[in-house]
C-alpha cells in the first residue's frame, strides 16, 4: 500500500449558514441552523415545499472578478459560488498555478444537477413569448462546464473530469482527484462541487418523490430550523439547500518540496455500487464501502474517533447508514456528526460541504453537533446531540451516498 497519501491544502465553503469560512464554523458550533422560509421564488398555494437551505448573496464588490461583464452570461448561480470557492482555497492552500504548473493541476471540481435553471428558464420563455433561447443557455446547463470555468479562471490544464455521483459527488470529486494524483497523472488538484437546485421544478420532483421534509398529515409546518432531523425517530426527509466547497489536494512530495505544511492527509477511500434500487440504498453495498475505506487507510474500525455521516433525514436512509456503522462497528461505533441538520442537503455539493465542515473540526479538535435529535430506539447512535464537543480527532470516516446507489467514503487523518 502506498503510504504516501494524497494531503490537503486548502478548502473554502459557502453553505447556508454564510458564505465565510469563519461565520459558517461559528454559527455551527453554537448549534445553529441555516434553513429558513424558501424565498427563491414566490410560493403560489398549494406548492408543497415551503423551507429551504438558501445562501446569502455574494457582495460583488468585495469580488470583483464576478462582476465582470463576461460573468454577467452565466447566468446560473452554479458558476459564481464555485468560482468564488476555488479562488478562496487557492489562495489558502498557498500555491500560484504558474505556467510551469498548471499541466500538473488536474480538475475535478462539479455538481450533481448544474445549472438546470438556465434551461428551465429558457423554456419558460419560449413558451410564454416564442423566444429563442440566450445563445449562453446551453452552456451554462452543461455540467462539465463548471470545471471548464475553474481551468479558464485558474490556468490548470491537467486532467479534468466532472464526476457526476448524485449526492456523493463531493466526495467522488476528491476521489478521482486522489487517484490522478497517485498516477503520477498530476501534482495537485482542485476538487469539490457545487449546486444551486432551489428551482420549482426541481423542488417539486423532490416533493412528488416523497424525499423532500413535509410535516406530518394533520400538523402544523413547525420552525424551519427544526425540520432537518438526521437519525431522529421524527425524521420528515430531506431539507434541499444550496451550497458549494473547493478542496485542494496535492501530492505530499509537492508540498513538502514547497515547504507547505498541510494538516490533514486523504488517508483511505473507497467507492462501491448497490445495482438495487434508483433511491433506496443496499445495506450490504453501503456497508461494505465502509469497510474498505477504512482498509485502504491501512487502519481498523476502532482506529475512527468519529463520523461525519451522510445521514439525509429520510426514513430509510438513515436507518440503512445507522446498520452499516453498527455493521463495521460493532457495538463501539464512533460518535456520528450530521451536518444535515444544520446546513440542508445541497445535492452534489452536500459531501463538499460536510469534509470541510469535518476537516476544520479536526483542526480545531470539536465535533459539531446533530441538532434537532431525538433519538430512534432503532438505531443506536451517540449523535453530539448536546451540543459542540472538543474531542481530538485523528482519524475521522466520512460518508456519502447518492442516487442510483453511488457510495463514496473517505478517511481523513490529522497531521501533527
Amino acid at each position: 500500500m502506498n503510504k504516501k497519501r494524497p494531503v490537503i491544502l486548502g478548502y473554502d465553503v459557502v453553505s447556508p449558514l454564510g458564505v465565510e469560512m469563519d461565520d459558517q464554523w461559528e454559527r455551527a458550533s453554537r448549534g445553529e441552523s441555516g434553513i429558513g422560509v424558501l424565498t427563491r421564488f414566490p410560493l403560489t398555494e398549494g406548492f408543497p415545499v415551503k423551507i429551504a437551505g438558501q445562501v446569502a448573496e455574494i457582495n460583488l464588490k468585495e469580488y470583483p472578478f464576478l462582476a465582470s461583464r463576461d460573468m454577467a452570461l452565466w447566468t446560473s448561480p452554479i458558476f459564481r459560488y464555485a468560482l468564488l470557492v476555488v479562488r478562496r482555497a487557492l489562495e489558502k492552500s498557498g500555491i500560484e498555478i504558474t505556467k510551469a504548473l498548471a499541466p500538473r493541476v488536474a480538475i475535478t471540481f462539479s455538481s450533481a444537477v448544474g445549472g438546470l435553471d438556465a434551461v428551465i428558464r429558457a423554456d419558460r420563455l419560449w413558451v410564454a413569448d416564442g423566444k429563442l433561447p440566450h445563445p449562453f443557455t446551453n452552456a451554462n446547463s452543461c455540467i462539465n462546464m463548471v470545471g471548464g470555468k475553474v481551468s479558464i479562471m485558474t490556468g490548470a490544464t491537467g486532467p479534468i473530469t466532472s464526476t457526476i455521483t448524485a449526492c456523493a459527488t463531493g466526495s467522488t470529486s476528491l476521489t478521482v482527484g486522489a487517484m490522478f494524483l497517485e498516477l503520477g497523472m498530476a501534482d495537485v488538484a482542485i476538487c469539490g462541487a457545487v449546486d444551486f437546485p432551489l428551482v420549482e421544478t426541481i423542488l417539486g420532483g423532490f416533493a412528488t418523490m416523497n424525499g423532500a421534509y413535509k410535516p406530518k398529515e394533520g400538523q402544523a409546518e413547525g420552525p424551519p430550523e427544526k425540520a432537518s432531523r438526521p437519525f431522529s425517530v421524527n425524521r420528515r426527509g430531506f431539507v434541499v439547500s444550496e451550497g458549494a466547497g473547493c478542496i485542494i489536494l496535492a501530492r505530499r512530495e509537492f508540498a513538502e518540496a514547497h515547504g507547505l505544511s498541510p494538516k490533514i492527509e486523504m488517508k483511505g477511500w473507497a467507492m462501491t455500487s448497490d445495482a438495487h434500487h434508483f433511491v433506496a440504498p443496499n445495506l450490504g453495498t453501503v456497508t461494505r464501502c465502509i469497510a474498505e475505506s477504512i482498509a485502504h487507510a491501512g487502519l481498523q474500525p476502532e482506529d475512527m474517533d468519529a463520523v461525519n455521516a451522510h445521514g439525509t433525514s429520510t426514513r430509510i436512509g438513515d436507518r440503512v447508514e445507522g446498520d452499516a456503522l453498527g455493521d463495521v462497528f460493532g457495538g463501539r461505533i464512533p460518535p456520528v456528526s450530521a451536518n444535515k441538520s444544520q446546513v440542508g442537503h445541497a445535492m452534489g455539493a452536500s459531501s463538499a460541504v460536510e469534509l470541510i465542515l469535518a476537516m476544520e473540526g479536526m483542526v480545531r479538535e470539536t465535533l459539531l453537533p446533530t441538532i434537532n435529535y431525538k433519538p430512534d430506539p432503532e438505531i443506536a447512535l451517540d449523535c453530539v446531540s448536546e451540543g459542540a464537543r472538543s474531542l481530538a480527532q485523528e482519524f475521522v470516516l466520512k460518508n456519502a451516498f447518492g442516487f442510483g446507489g453511488c457510495n463514496a467514503c473517505i478517511v481523513l487523518r490529522r497531521l501533527g
